[in-house]
């Protein structure tokens, strides 16, 4: 019996503060912050990208590892709202990024043969759908789905070098799919909008060497971009 009354407490008390934190009235921060047709704001954030490789032959073991980092993101934020649940956004931004590649080709004895650093700026261009919840006190959560494109600053797409002299070259423009979810918070003086979201090229972004037979290239039927972006947005 004791247990069963400490139990039933534990529940009620679980209830009660429930119903505080999701079902009580609060006042609202911001409570006309979403009526404007536009709005605006800025992004800072964190990215981590790879790399997904389809081959010209079935493997058990890939030729070429890799391995990933975190990068920095920052942009602008335009935001134009449709209703009370529907935004439309363009969010460009900059964003900072460093993968490395191995490749494990028994032909490469040394770390210079065998390992290509791939450093990418990017100059990334969003457009995307927000469909968001009704507001609850001072959050609104929502899911992000979009197209977008990039513009690859680093990308050593034109240079006449390749992976034989130590350049490893990547087209200079992609195209990506993204979706996600976050949730705004509503604070005293501004809104705050931790995020997160998935990007996948859509296109091709292998640049082959020169030679068709090359030990780097010539395995590899498509390269393309995967990666994750958490983003802070203030507004």
């Amino acid at each position: 019996m004791k247990k069963l009354f400490i139990a039933i407490a534990l529940l009620v008390c679980t209830q009660n503060i429930s119903a505080q934190l999701f079902t009580k009235e609060k006042v609202q921060n911001l409570q006309n912050f979403d009526k404007p047709r536009f709005s605006w704001g800025y992004i800072l954030g964190f990215n981590l990208y790879d790399f997904n490789f389809d081959y010209t032959e079935d493997r058990i073991d890939p030729d070429i590892l890799h391995d990933e980092s975190f990068g920095f993101s920052v942009g602008l934020l335009g935001n134009m709202r449709i209703n009370d649940y529907l935004d439309l956004r363009l969010e460009p931004m900059v964003t900072f990024n460093t993968r490395e590649l191995t490749f494990t080709n028994p032909l490469f004895a040394s770390e210079f043969e065998a390992v290509r650093e791939v450093k990418s700026t990017y100059v990334h261009i969003p457009l995307l759908l927000k469909i968001s919840t009704k507001r609850i006190n001072n959050i609104k959560p929502f899911i992000i789905g979009g197209v977008s494109t990039s513009i690859n600053l680093s990308s050593n797409q034109d240079n006449p070098d390749d992976n034989s002299s130590g350049e490893f070259r990547m087209k200079t423009s992609t195209n990506y799919y993204e979706v996600g979810f976050g949730i705004d918070l509503y604070l005293f003086y501004f809104k705050f909008t931790p995020s997160i979201r998935g990007v996948f090229a859509m296109t091709d972004e292998l640049v082959p060497d020169n030679d068709p037979n090359s030990p780097y290239t010539s395995t590899i039927d498509k390269m393309s971009t995967r990666g994750i972006f958490i983003n802070f947005t203030f507004q």
